[in-house]
């Protein structure tokens, strides 16, 4: 479904929110402005507003009104002024329970809103990959609904491949949003935006690689002083070489494999450590955050 199909529906606006995941702020942002582009056209069919909303709240507590500050004068740049900072995994988050107060406020500045006879509102909401799109509109339909999941969620990106149905968030007023695919822009500007982005989970792990995300991962941890994987993984010490770290990883969680060698007396089967299993494990514990707060912007 496009803008132009939502005002065949009676739908009076549309309302777009962007979402930006607070690990990799400054990647999520830049986003941003390929969407407000894309959204410039749609202003002669209904009325656009946009609102920014950071999801993943849980930064490490001394770091966190430094991160904030940081994403209101990137967001300000570029003309975003409504910025909320939420976590939707949160059932009591203060800041989700705002969105739909701050959307009808937007919406009846809009110089386009008294024109209309029609009360219903479309959202949209869009931003990269695997960032909680669809955790967002459970989470408000939770809220104000008081309904379970209407969107399917999933810890890798692509889980929603197309602009789904009108999913009802709201009752007064009556709001209605689309959840959209993820999208990333055509070019990424360097590769350590790239790795960025990986990490979060933005993009296919097999597309980047494990194995090089993991020792991004670590040069990451170890430049920030991050040192949790160590007694995670009972270490013993900091190390900056990922192959010993990855061997270390599969030995104390048994991810072995039988490897068939050739010897000058014939075949033989060895056991040998599963890098991929290790790197696999590693960067998950990432991104369950059993490695620590992490900000990698």
């Amino acid at each position: 479904m496009d803008l132009a199909d939502s005002s065949s529906q009676q739908v009076m606006w549309c309302f777009v929110v962007a979402l930006m995941s607070k690990r990799c702020q400054a990647s999520c942002a830049r986003n941003v402005y390929l969407w407000k582009r894309l959204c410039c056209g749609a202003v002669a069919l209904m009325g656009v507003v946009f609102l920014s909303i950071n999801n993943s709240m849980d930064l490490p507590e001394g770091t966190m009104h430094l991160v904030s500050q940081r994403i209101l004068r990137g967001l300000k740049k570029d003309g975003v002024r409504n910025v909320l900072f939420t976590s939707c995994v949160q059932h009591n988050d203060e800041n989700l329970k705002k969105v739909v107060p701050l959307v009808t406020d937007m919406i009846g500045s809009g110089p386009r809103f008294h024109r209309e006879e029609e009360w219903d509102f479309c959202l949209m909401v869009i931003g990269v990959p695997n960032v909680g799109k669809s955790s967002l509109i459970n989470a408000l339909r939770r809220i104000h609904l008081k309904k379970g999941r209407a969107s399917k969620v999933g810890g890798e990106p692509g889980i929603t491949r197309a602009v789904l149905n009108r999913i009802q968030i709201c009752e007064r007023p009556r709001m209605y949003l689309l959840d959209t695919p993820g999208v990333l822009p055509p070019k990424i500007e360097s590769v350590e935006t790239g790795m960025k982005l990986a990490l979060c989970g933005t993009i296919l792990d097999h597309l980047v690689g494990e194995d090089v995300m993991a020792d991004y991962l670590l040069f990451t941890l170890n430049r920030l002083g991050q040192f949790s994987y160590v007694d995670k993984y009972s270490l013993g010490e900091p190390s900056d070489d990922i192959h010993d770290v990855l061997k270390r990883i599969a030995v104390k969680l048994g991810k072995t494999k039988r490897v068939r060698a050739l010897t000058g007396v014939g075949d033989v089967t060895v056991m040998m450590p599963n890098y991929s299993a290790a790197a696999y494990d590693f960067i998950r514990a990432f991104r369950r955050g059993e490695l620590g707060k992490v900000v990698l912007d």
